[in-house]
């Protein structure tokens, strides 16, 4: 039986805590001090600091009272179904907007702590919580309100205007429901759970009870009725069980019987193969004896003779050594001889040669000495050095006057006219510039600037043009940046003066297709100055195009006028870099090295739109290569040249000189060494010498050659004995080993009956290990299987005859149910199963009614005090409003689920109390009988906030007024919570206190100008003398 379970521990319940204080500023812990809203709902913007008590939200239906309600709501972690209204956050964003947010500003535990709470939402229903201003999950501002008990889902904390109906029809457990987590002990909804769960565990066990006692009964019955078929049936199962014991032994009484057959048969014969097997090899091995030690004499013979063969393969290489040592010496003899004749020969020529080489000597000494010494021309070097660096400082000095020539190309043009030179220079250039306009599209420029050229006489003022002939910019840069910014047209454009002039250009210029463009003199732009702020400077802005050109005043003001010049500005890298921050300083166009950025603003919308293009390379504007740099240029090699021809000259000279000494120092060598060459007496005699040698080395061979063939016949004769005695051993062993291979064949054929006898005893031994694994697998005997095995019979028929007859005894007994035994044995193992569980049972029962009268001690009286104490106020407001009510407790003894709370009203002197409901009570008698109870919840709730929307709709003038008059009595008292009451309207001549707060919500096209006096401070009549009549 299994023990019973241990009663549960009852849980310890913590005194409710003291109602929090109010500090200096009136407020307590958890009292929303702040509401600020952006774009949500009907507001865009929105900031509201509510009062510590009662905060009266006042405006016309419409105005956006029920989206502050949704505000807090949603940014104290309520979901969106709670408000009745949208079941995603998306909704909440204001129409047209894409997101938006909620700010709740919590009072902390001091008047200087502040728990801002911030959920910002979009139209795609995602939210992002922050928490004092970053970044949290949503569990830790779940967390932070459950601290202060903020229930926006408890209808008695949080009422929004949709969900009033909702709470008229709480049932009464509902009620009891949301009154214990508003009010009274935090502990009580949690004991009340359990007192429910605890109660449906109870009748759960009472009704296990009943009917595991009632089945328990009925099988204990049964097993009466069919205990004498069961005595049957146990006699004929030991007859079976005996029967089956005996088929148990009958395989070990084989096995025995098969292990004595080869005990005594199969091993006794491997014995005797194995004897006559060692007796055979014996007799073998003994007749081998003598012939092995024949072969080992045999192979001392072999060795030796290996030997005696080595010796004379080494006598043998001896011999050819000395026969080729004898040749050798041979042969350097007679090329001493060879030598001595061509002795003779070499002096006869040697005497020759010295005269020879001595007249050439004479001859180049000579020639040296005639040869006159080359002088460098070192003056004409310096000279050519000198002009080579007067040339390189003129070249440099151009060098730097031609960059000082480009940075000043604007006064260039103004002295064109000084000189020739540089009028045809200028002609020059304004050819090039001519033929790019003409590559860009003006085909026939050309034509028109000479038809203009011809024509000056006949104009009345000056014409200038083409545009690009006109303009002249120092930084090739800021050339680019004017040639990206001013239109195509205009470079080829000319100007006039002069409206006739204009009219006769026109007329001529349409042939050409070249525009024609009037400036007047009298109507000249006024330019704006170069202001470079601080601000500018920082972000690389250093000039505008209208600075960096020269041009003639027309021509500049057509320039500004047609292309805006003097509102673009000239930018760096650092202004491409932080090109945003440019547009916010008021310049809408402006250059970089890589871009041209620009803004514009619809006329019609007012939108601003940015566009980026990249700068491209300059086509018209180019440099050009100086020719008197190209001539200096030109010089400087013609010098290098010519000093470059002197020096071959001279290396050429040098290099003959020292080729004429080197001859005559060869000649001398050659002189010097036929001199030191010896004479032919004492060569000969050094050839003599070497003749006698080696006739004498010649002789000590042939001895030593004479000693190795007396050597070599020694080892001949010794190398045939040795043969002839290793012969005769051979015959020997081979009369011997025919003798012995008949004791080889029956030493064989015995160790061939062995492995017989071997592998037949094998067989048998895995028969008898079968045998065995048979009887085992079949039952292990034990000590208690032993003595059973003892009083059966020792053989096998005789244990066959037995099993038979038991068998028969045993299956003679019949039996209508064959199954008798088997449900009475399950019947009787189920009977202790539902005993036990039973026990356990009553055991767990006795432990719920114990933990159930524990908790109910703690719950029940701490309830009934809370609804007696609702009941008092309620029925004392209800009074002074001259109708009748009261809050009683529903008790339903321990069906703790149906407990509830009973309101029940009157409004009428002749009627009885009746539950509150739709079905008894109107609209406006609902509305009072809600509020007058969460008025009653006031004095006893430990919440910080209490939140009503809307509640006096549909009550009378009196009611509405008495109703009023309960709240601001109520809000006055110490312990209040923080109070919202939203209404479209209020009665005229109501009491006020200061505990009141009024919040009117006002909308309109001219309602900003007066929010705004009268969140400063000001009384009414002065917000409607700012708002105008």
């Amino acid at each position: 039986m299994a023990p019973p379970r241990a009663a549960k521990r009852a849980k310890l319940v913590a005194a409710p805590p003291p109602p929090p204080e109010r500090g200096e500023d009136d407020y307590v812990a958890g009292n929303i001090v702040e509401i600020e809203l952006c774009n949500f709902m009907t507001y865009d913007r929105l900031v509201c600091r509510p009062g510590p008590r009662l905060n009266l939200v006042v405006g016309p239906n419409g105005s956006g009272k029920s989206s502050l309600v949704c505000a807090v709501a949603l940014g104290l972690a309520g979901e969106p179904n709670i408000l009745g209204r949208a079941s995603s956050v998306g909704a909440f964003v204001k129409r047209g907007e894409v997101a938006g947010h909620v700010k709740i500003s919590l009072r902390g535990e001091t008047p200087d702590d502040r728990i801002c709470i911030t959920r910002k939402i979009d139209t795609e229903n995602k939210s992002e919580w922050l928490l004092n201003g970053a970044i949290v999950l949503k569990k830790e501002v779940i967390d932070i309100i459950k601290k202060f008990n903020i229930q926006v889902n408890n209808l008695t904390q949080f009422l929004p205007q949709d969900r009033v109906s909702e709470f008229a029809k709480l049932s009464p457990i509902q009620l009891l429901e949301e009154t214990e987590k508003a009010v009274g002990d935090p502990d009580l909804p949690v004991q009340h759970r359990q007192l429910v769960e605890r109660s449906k565990e109870l009748k759960a066990l009472e009704v296990a009870l009943k009917q595991k006692e009632h089945t328990l009964n009925n099988l204990k019955a049964l097993n009466a009725e069919h205990e004498k078929d069961v005595e049957r049936i146990r006699l004929r199962d030991n007859l079976l069980r005996k029967a089956e014991l005996m088929k148990k032994k009958l395989p070990w009484l084989k096995y025995d019987k098969m292990k004595k057959e080869f005990i005594d048969i199969v091993q006794e014969q491997e014995k005797i193969a194995k004897e006559k097997m060692e007796e055979a090899a014996r007799i073998w091995d003994d007749a081998k004896g003598p012939i092995e030690e024949l072969k080992k004499k045999k192979a001392t013979y072999t060795l030796n003779m290996k030997k005696i063969v080595n010796q004379v393969n080494e006598n043998m290489t001896n011999r050819q050594k000395v026969t080729d040592q004898e040749l050798q010496l041979n042969r350097e003899l007679k090329a001493t001889f060879d030598d001595i004749d061509d002795l003779k020969k070499q002096e006869k020529s040697r005497q020759h040669r010295i005269l020879k080489a001595k007249e050439d000597l004479a001859a180049a000494e000579k020639e040296l000495e005639d040869l006159q010494p080359y002088e460098q021309p070192r003056a004409e070097m310096a000279q050519f050095a000198e002009q080579i660096a007067q040339i390189n400082i003129e070249i440099r000095n151009l060098k730097g006057e031609r960059n000082i020539v480009e940075s000043q190309l604007a006064q260039e043009d103004q002295d064109m006219g000084r000189c020739s030179y540089r009028l045809k220079e200028m002609e020059s250039k304004n050819n090039k510039l001519l033929q790019a306009l003409q590559s860009t599209g003006a085909d026939n420029i050309i034509e028109a600037y000479h038809w203009v050229q011809q024509n000056k006489k006949n104009f009345r003022r000056e014409v200038y043009g083409p545009v690009l002939l006109e303009v002249n910019v120092q930084d090739k840069l800021h050339a680019t940046y004017l040639e990206n910014h001013v239109p195509n047209y205009i470079w080829k454009s000319f100007i006039t003066q002069d409206a006739s002039d204009r009219d006769y250009m026109v007329g001529q210029m349409k042939k050409y297709g070249i525009p024609v463009l009037n400036y007047v003199v009298n109507e000249g732009i006024r330019r704006q100055p170069l202001n470079i702020t601080p601000e500018m400077k920082q972000l690389g802005i250093s000039s505008r195009l209208d600075q960096v050109i020269d041009a003639p005043d027309a021509v500049k003001d057509v320039l500004i006028s047609q292309a805006a010049l003097d509102n673009s500005y000239i930018g760096t890298d650092e202004t491409h870099r932080r090109a945003d921050e440019v547009s916010k300083l008021g310049i809408y166009d402006f250059w970089t090295p890589e871009n041209h950025y620009r803004w514009s603003k619809s006329r019609y919308s007012g939108y601003t739109s940015a566009s980026v293009a990249a700068v491209y390379p300059s086509r018209l504007f180019k440099s050009k290569i100086q020719r008197q740099q190209r001539q200096l240029e030109d010089e400087e090699a013609n010098i290098h040249k010519q000093k470059e021809e002197i020096i071959n000259m001279m290396r050429s000279q040098k290099k003959k000189r020292e080729d004429m000494q080197r001859r005559v120092d060869m000649r001398r060598r050659v002189v010097e060494d036929l001199s030191k060459e010896e004479d032919v007496e004492s060569s000969t005699r050094k050839l003599v010498d070497q003749v006698a040698k080696l006739n004498a080395e010649r002789f000590q061979a042939m001895i030593k050659l004479k000693d190795l063939l007396i050597g070599a016949v020694a080892l001949k004769w010794s190398h045939a004995e040795k043969q002839m005695s290793s012969i005769e051993l051979d015959a020997k062993i081979w009369e011997m080993e025919k003798g012995v291979k008949k004791f080889e064949k029956d030493a064989n054929l015995a160790a061939r009956e062995y492995e017989d006898r071997k592998r037949i005893t094998h067989e048998h031994k895995m028969k008898l290990s079968m045998a065995k694994q048979h009887a085992e697998s079949i039952a292990k005997i034990t000590k208690d299987l032993a003595k059973e095995f003892v009083e059966m019979p020792d053989t096998v028929e005789d244990l066959e005859a037995a099993i038979q007859d038991t068998e028969s005894e045993a299956n003679s007994m019949l039996f209508l149910n064959q199954n008798v035994l088997q449900e009475y044995q399950n019947r009787q193992r189920e009977i202790e199963s539902i005993s036990n569980k039973l026990k356990d049972d009553k055991d767990q029962y006795e432990i719920c009614c114990s933990e159930i009268e524990t908790v109910k001690g703690k719950w029940l009286p701490t309830l009934r005090t809370l609804v007696s104490k609702i009941n008092d106020t309620f029925s004392r407001n209800f009074q002074e409003m001259a109708v009748a009510g009261e809050v009683s407790l529903d008790e339903h003894g321990v069906d703790f689920d149906h407990y509830g709370i009973l309101i029940k009203v009157k409004f009428r002197q002749t009627s009885q109390l009746q539950v509150l409901s739709a079905h008894h009570q109107s609209g406006g008698e609902r509305s009072v009988s809600t509020i007058l109870y969460l008025v009653s919840l006031q004095d006893l709730t430990n919440c910080p906030f209490r939140v009503v929307d809307e509640i006096n709709q549909g009550m009378d003038p009196i009611n509405e007024r008495k109703m009023f008059q309960q709240l601001v009595r109520a809000a006055s008292q110490i312990n209040t919570p923080q109070c919202f009451l939203l209404t479209p309207k209020l009665l005229p001549d109501l009491e006020y206190s200061d505990a009141c707060s009024i919040l009117n919500i006002m909308n309109g096209p001219w309602i900003e100008k007066p929010a705004k006096v009268w969140s400063a401070g000001d009384c009414w009549r002065t917000v409607m003398s700012t708002a105008g009549p």
